[in-house]
C-alpha cells in the first residue's frame, strides 16, 4: 500500500500526478498546513522537517518505508517501477540535471517570490523584486530547454517534467506567466489535459476541501 500525506501544494501536486502516470494505486491524506497541522506531533513522527508531501510504502520486506522531499520520492517511484527515469547513463544524467535544476532554482524562486509577496509579514521591495526577478529568469532558462526538445530532459516525458510542473501549476502565486515563454507554455498546455495529469490535480486540489 502506497500513503500520501499531503495538501494542496506545487510541492504536493507532483507525487500523485506521477502516481496517476504510474498507474499504482495510493491513498492519499490531507494534511491541512494552512492550520498548522503539519507541525502536529503525528506528522511530525512521519517528517521531522514538518513539510508536504511525504509518501509510506507499506509494501517492502523489512517494514514500511516512509519518504519525503518530492525530489526524493518522484526518484524512488521511478526506480520502484522502472519508468519515468531513463536507464541508459547520459538519458538517466539529463533527467537528473532537470531535477537538481528544479531543487536548487526553480522552486526556491518561485517559493521565495510568493512569500515575499503574498505571505510576508510587511511588503520588502528589494525582497519582492529580487525574487521575482529569479523566478522569470529560471522560466527563461527552462523556455530555451524546451526550444529544443518536446520535454524537459529530452523526447520523453520523465519525473523531471511533473517536478516543473508542479511550481508552474502554481504560478500565479510567484508572479510569473509565460507571455514572453512560448516553449514552457506549449509544454505546459500539451502535460495539464493529459487525463493522468488532470486526475492528480484533482484529487491534490480536493485535498483544500476536506
Amino acid at each position: 500500500m502506497l500513503e500520501v500525506y499531503a495538501f494542496a501544494t506545487p510541492n504536493s501536486v507532483k507525487v500523485p500526478i506521477t502516481l496517476e502516470e504510474l498507474g499504482l494505486e495510493y491513498a492519499l491524506y490531507p494534511v491541512n498546513i494552512r492550520n498548522g497541522a503539519q507541525k502536529d506531533p503525528a506528522f511530525l513522527a512521519r517528517d521531522p522537517n514538518g513539510k508536504v508531501p511525504v509518501l509510506v510504502d507499506s509494501s517492502l520486506p523489512g517494514g514500511p518505508l516512509t519518504l519525503s522531499e518530492s525530489a526524493a520520492i518522484l526518484v524512488y517511484l521511478a526506480e520502484k517501477t522502472g519508468k519515468l527515469l531513463p536507464g541508459a547513463a547520459k538519458a538517466r544524467a539529463r533527467v537528473m540535471e532537470q531535477m537538481f535544476f528544479h531543487a536548487s532554482a526553480l522552486g526556491p524562486a518561485f517559493g521565495n517570490s510568493g512569500y515575499f509577496r503574498k505571505s510576508a509579514p510587511e511588503p520588502i521591495p528589494h525582497a519582492i523584486d529580487r525574487f521575482r526577478g529569479e523566478a522569470r529568469r529560471v522560466l527563461g532558462v527552462l523556455d530555451k530547454t524546451l526550444a529544443s526538445s518536446p520535454f524537459v530532459a529530452g523526447e520523453a516525458l520523465t519525473i523531471a517534467d511533473i517536478a516543473h510542473f508542479g511550481w508552474l501549476w502554481r504560478r500565479e502565486f510567484a508572479g510569473v506567466d509565460f507571455a514572453e515563454m512560448p516553449h514552457v507554455a506549449r509544454w505546459y498546455a500539451a502535460l495539464e489535459v493529459r487525463p493522468t495529469f488532470e486526475r492528480g490535480i484533482a484529487r491534490t486540489s480536493a485535498l483544500a476541501q476536506a
